[in-house]
C-alpha cells in the first residue's frame, strides 16, 4: 500500500471519527451511545495503526493495540456493566432539542475548519488534513457533556473528548511519548472504575442518575 492510499485511508478514518461524534450526539438510548463510543475507539485504533505504517514510528503499533483493547473493548464493557446494573437504558430529553444541538455542532465544525486552515497549510506532516476534524471532535464531545442530563452520558462525552485529544496527538505530532500514553491510559481506566463506584452511590442515594432529579432531591 503506497503513501497516497495510506493518506486517503487516514482521511477516511478521520471522517468516520467526525461522523461518530455526530452519531453520539444524536442518540437517545444509552446502549446506542455506548455502541458508538466503542466504534469510536476502534476507529481511533485503526487511525493510529495507519499513522504508524505511514510514519514509521513503530511505538504507535503498540499504541494502536492498547487503544483497541482499552477504548474499543474494556471501557465500553465496563460502562455496559454499569448501565445494566443501574437499569438505566434511555437518556431523558436533552437540555437542548436535537435540531438545535445539531445546528450548534455543525457551526462548531465549520469554525474548526476555518481556524485550522492556515495551520494545515503550514504543516509538513502527511496527517495535516486531520487537524480540523480532530479539533471538531473535541468540541463535539464538550457539546455532548453540556447538553445531556444523565451522568453516564456526560461521562461518555468526557471519554470521547479524551479520544479526540488522543486523535489530535496522533494526527498533529504522530503520537505522544510511550510513557505518557501509558500514564494516560492508566488514568482513564482508573477514572472509569471510580465513575462506576460513583454512579452506584448516586443511584443508591438518589434513586436516579438524572442530574435535575439529583439537584431537586439535594435541596430538600
Amino acid at each position: 500500500m503506497d503513501d497516497v492510499m495510506l493518506q486517503e485511508a487516514i482521511s477516511v478514518a478521520a471522517s468516520l471519527m467526525l461522523l461518530i461524534s455526530f452519531a453520539l450526539l444524536a442518540q437517545h438510548r444509552l446502549l446506542s451511545v455506548l455502541h458508538w463510543f466503542a466504534a469510536q475507539g476502534v476507529v481511533l485504533a485503526l487511525t493510529t495503526l495507519l499513522v504508524a505504517v505511514i510514519s514509521g514510528h513503530y511505538e504507535l503499533y503498540f499504541s494502536a493495540l492498547m487503544t483497541l483493547l482499552l477504548k474499543g473493548a474494556l471501557l465500553p464493557w465496563l460502562l455496559w456493566r454499569i448501565i445494566r446494573k443501574m437499569h438505566v437504558h434511555r437518556e431523558v430529553e436533552p437540555l437542548v432539542n436535537m435540531p438545535v444541538t445539531m445546528l450548534i455542532a455543525l457551526t462548531l465544525v465549520l469554525i474548526c475548519f476555518y481556524v485550522a486552515l492556515p495551520i494545515e497549510r503550514m504543516s509538513q506532516l502527511v496527517t495535516h488534513n486531520t487537524l480540523a476534524i480532530a479539533m471538531a471532535t473535541v468540541f463535539l464531545g464538550m457539546l455532548m457533556m453540556i447538553t445531556r442530563k444523565k451522568a453516564i452520558t456526560q461521562v461518555i462525552g468526557f471519554l470521547s473528548i479524551e479520544n479526540a485529544l488522543f486523535f489530535t496527538a496522533v494526527g498533529a505530532t504522530h503520537g505522544m511519548p510511550m510513557i505518557v500514553e501509558l500514564g494516560v491510559a492508566f488514568d482513564v481506566l482508573i477514572a472509569a472504575i471510580i465513575f462506576g463506584l460513583f454512579f452506584t452511590h448516586m443511584r443508591n442515594t438518589f434513586d436516579s442518575l438524572d442530574l435535575d432529579v439529583i439537584q431537586e432531591k439535594s435541596k430538600r
